[in-house]
């Protein structure tokens, strides 16, 4: 049973809402307010960046350039990993957070496992691997963004290849590059520059991460579940070691440091006990005016809580969701998903209602209005999604 004040499965849906700026009058100025509002938008698919955005900006109109602006020209936005080893794009004050929060950790096994690797292949040890790293770092500065290959070119060890998982059934070949980049990714020596082509692009330029300050992990973890909690609150244990990807012990340690305050949720049968920031457990104003939302393939909303059933359906997951539990292009009414959405090859945007309870023909309105917003700033690009989903594919035609 959880302590604290209970709330409810709507008031949930209101503070989402609100504080992931779905309403209309939560709607933000810019991509900046938008990123802050959900403290990281999923950057693995390049499309869902900029999609998550227009869907939150109050003129959609001008969303490539505003975010292209705050990713390549003001560096207000920064594409990094982080969280479960992820891409995410961040405000620029939270990169030193989540560096040290989450990245550390990460990078040390991923250094480790390349060293690994390479010894097994016969490859040259760490002393090789760290001239080469020098010398790519050195000719990134030098560049100020390139590709992999423009570096190669500067550095031509970074072309080596040796065999990973020689004689077993996942064998392959990987090249230095590959390998070594992401791991000063994971690092937060290098980050994602410029793409080669349009916003929609996966082909990536790298650029010398910004210089932030070394804080330490226990503070950094303190201060991004404050972040969170404040955007996404209330949330389970369950839900934030997910999100997170620590440790229960860490988690735990993170929540007492910030005074976290418990609530009491609906949770399968009965009621669990849930976490808000501190001061954060009164009620909140509710959204006005209903609203519906057509979010990217995975957004952050749809993608920010592990246990999902106050907002999602169970049996819609089948439809929404790949084999590998990545949310496809979601349609929402008050706060829960109701169906998904996608665009054909003439660029129209299609959408399909699965959980019609308690929508009618106001709900029908306003989703056609959001897809029709949609498509008036996307204009003539084409979106596919990188993780497809069974709706989304028979939508698309």
């Amino acid at each position: 049973m959880g302590g604290g004040r209970y709330i409810g499965v709507a008031e949930r849906r209101a503070r989402l809402g609100l504080r992931h700026r779905l309403t209309a009058a939560a709607r933000a100025p810019g991509p900046v307010e938008v990123a802050d509002s959900l403290v990281a938008l999923h950057g693995t698919d390049p499309a869902t960046v900029h999609l998550a955005v227009g869907a939150r900006l109050a003129d959609p109109s001008r969303t490539v350039r505003l975010t292209e602006r705050a990713l390549y020209e003001d560096r207000a936005l920064v594409r990094m990993h982080g969280m479960r080893h992820t891409v995410f794009v961040f405000p620029a004050d939270l990169t030193a957070v989540v560096h040290a929060s989450t990245g550390l950790t990460v990078a040390a096994r991923e250094r480790a496992a390349l060293l690994k690797h390479m010894a097994a292949a016969g490859a040259p040890d760490a002393v090789w691997l760290k001239e080469v790293e020098d010398a790519t770092l050195a000719a990134l500065a030098r560049r100020g963004q390139a590709t992999a290959a423009e570096l190669a070119a500067d550095e031509p060890r970074l072309k080596e290849r040796f065999v990973y998982a020689a004689g077993k059934r996942y064998e392959g070949v990987h090249t230095v590059s590959t390998r070594l980049l992401k791991v000063l990714g994971v690092e937060g020596k290098v980050v994602r520059g410029r793409p080669l082509g349009s916003w929609t692009s996966s082909q990536f330029r790298w650029a010398v991460a910004p210089a932030h300050p070394e804080l330490e992990p226990a503070a950094a973890q303190a201060g991004l579940l404050r972040r969170w909690l404040a955007a996404c609150g209330p949330a389970t244990e369950a839900d934030l070691k997910w999100w997170t990807g620590w440790r229960v012990t860490e988690v735990r340690r993170a929540l007492a440091a910030i005074g976290a305050e418990e609530v009491a949720l609906d949770e399968g049968t009965g009621r669990g006990t849930g976490y808000v920031a501190e001061g954060d457990a009164g009620p909140v104003a509710e959204p006005g005016q209903p609203w519906a939302a057509l979010l990217p393939g995975l957004d952050p909303t749809a993608m920010g809580w592990q246990q999902r059933d106050w907002y999602l359906a169970p049996e819609l997951r089948p439809a929404l969701f790949d084999g590998s539990g990545n949310v496809g292009p979601t349609v929402w009414w008050n706060g829960r998903v109701i169906g998904g959405w996608a665009q054909r090859p003439d660029g129209e945007i299609v959408w399909r209602v699965l959980d019609g309870s308690g929508v009618g023909r106001e709900a029908e309105a306003a989703i056609a209005a959001a897809a029709e917003r949609l498509r008036g700033w996307v204009g003539a690009t084409r979106v596919t999604p990188r993780f497809r989903t069974p709706l989304e594919k028979e939508l698309a035609g």
